[in-house]
């Protein structure tokens, strides 16, 4: 939590600074500024006449320290119904040390395309000369009454600043953006509602906000808000500015097995703490894993995410990540996610999916999903032990597939080719992560291809008719219970 401290006022500390704060207002408790010094816990405050007071009077004040598109991703709604889920678990998860990231230019590869699954604006207030020879308890009133307080429940689109394009898709755009009132960066997720309802992924699009409004986790993108106008649906999410891993992976070739190792826990981790929660992911693919400034894994992308207690039969996802029961269109729970795992493994260790050489004939594709994991042919730069665990989290029968037995994500654990990690350190973010990437600075996005501007964010929040409001009626969330904007009511004197 960062504040900057202007005046102490007896028991009372008094902050006023430049940019617009947040509180929780249930608790009142300080949980986002920013400035330029740390509080190392949460503050609690008190407000009054508009501006906010730190109950403690003996605060501990320091200064702060500081690619290419995969096609055909499958979408095809049927009627869906709940069913089996099977036991998970937190492990008490020996250290990766030594991870570093090379490329080998003799490894197998092919120069495979991306898998497609498919304001309120403050001014600084600031008291004048003549004012500043007050005592204390005037210089608040004084303030106060430059200032007013906007309680909102979600945000809006005059809150952030458009920057650039980070991503394109179906529907729409995701953008980097910067919030008016604390600064920091966000990716900003652009769903076009008459482009969402008339592909008929409405549902999928609402999921999406649920399954993040539920999850907390660190190698989980996080949802900060979603709103609504008449034309687009916005959702405000981590800025995340590592890129995708899919990218890392094109430039690389293939993964050394200690890396893919990395990457393939944390991803482990993450899937068990959704199945945790009765959460399918349903998408995992290197498109979907995003790295963070130090190199630590956030899934992304929850379109096709969903809650089920049992059984469902939808069939969605990416083609080369599919397992046999989605493919065959029986009922499945979420083992197709440790299913979607092994064949991430195996991409990552050889730079392509299992069954690439039939990517481009579904029909074969899925005949050779069908056939089972004994018909694929293991690179002999395989460790065996990756060898193993691929074939196990890719079996075809999912009475029988790690992860979906009675032990649960324990015999994923405990295979033998994660006998070295240390799951607490590894879940805990205390393992250095094998690939740092190179970013200047916040907001930096080189990471992410560029692309065709085109001015679409002027379009954005223009009024017009909205016939698919009623589509989305819970679209709006906050992730905080409410949200307190200080902005001006009259020009500040300097």
């Amino acid at each position: 939590m960062t504040g900057h401290l202007l005046q102490k006022t007896g028991a009372n500390v008094a902050l006023i600074h430049d940019d617009d704060w947040r509180f929780d207002m249930e608790g009142a408790s300080l949980f986002e500024v920013n400035t330029d010094c740390s509080f190392a816990t949460p503050q609690e405050i008190v407000i009054e006449q508009g501006v906010a007071y730190l109950k403690n009077p003996s605060l501990d004040i320091s200064d702060e320290v500081e690619t290419p598109s995969r096609e055909n991703k499958v979408a095809e709604e049927k009627q869906e119904s709940e069913g089996s889920q099977n036991s998970t678990l937190s492990l008490p998860l020996s250290s990766l040390a030594g991870l570093d990231h090379t490329t080998d230019d003799s490894a197998e590869a092919e120069d495979l395309d991306c898998k497609e699954s498919i304001s309120t604006e403050q001014k600084t207030v600031t008291l004048g000369d003549e004012e500043s020879n007050l005592d204390e308890p005037a210089k608040r009133t004084r303030l106060s009454q430059k200032m007013e307080q906007r309680t909102v429940q979600h945000y809006r689109l005059s809150d952030f600043t458009i920057l650039r394009t980070l991503g394109t898709g179906s529907f729409g755009r995701v953008h980097l953006a910067q919030s008016k009132h604390n600064r920091r960066f966000y990716a900003i997720k652009v769903l076009n509602k008459e482009r969402v309802v008339k592909t008929k992924q409405t549902e999928h699009t609402n999921n999406e906000t649920r399954m993040l409004k539920t999850v907390q986790h660190p190698f989980i993108i996080n949802l900060w808000g979603s709103f609504q106008d008449t034309g687009n649906l916005y959702m405000v999410m981590d800025f995340v500015p590592g890129g995708e891993l899919f990218a890392l992976l094109r430039r690389a070739n293939r993964f050394p097995d200690a890396v893919a190792k990395f990457y393939a826990a944390e991803v482990a981790v993450a899937l068990n703490h959704l199945h945790s929660l009765d959460i399918i992911y349903r998408d995992l693919k290197p498109e979907n894993i995003l790295l963070t400034a130090e190199g630590h894994i956030k899934i992304a992308d929850f379109g096709f995410a969903k809650v089920c207690t049992t059984t469902t039969w939808t069939l969605c996802g990416t083609p080369d990540y599919l397992a046999p029961e989605i493919v065959s269109q029986s009922r499945y729970n979420k083992s197709v996610d440790w299913y979607a795992l092994g064949v991430l493994v195996f991409e990552m260790l050889s730079g392509f999916p299992p069954y690439h050489r039939y990517s481009s004939n579904h029909l074969e594709l899925y005949e050779k999903i069908l056939a089972g994991p004994l018909e694929i042919k293991m690179p002999s730069v395989f460790d065996g032990n990756a060898s193993n665990l691929i074939l196990k989290l890719m079996e075809s029968d999912p009475s029988r597939r790690y992860g979906n037995m009675r032990s649960g994500a324990r015999d994923v654990f405990e295979h033998p080719w994660f006998a070295e990690v240390d799951w607490d350190k590894l879940a805990n973010r205390q393992i250095n992560a094998p690939y740092i990437p190179r970013i200047s600075g916040d907001g930096d996005a080189c990471a992410f291809d560029h692309y065709p501007e085109d001015d679409v964010a002027s379009t954005y929040g223009l009024s017009r008719t909205d016939p698919y409001g009623a589509e989305f009626p819970d679209f709006e969330y906050t992730n905080g219970v409410n949200i307190v904007l200080f902005t001006t009511t009259a020009s500040p004197s300097h």
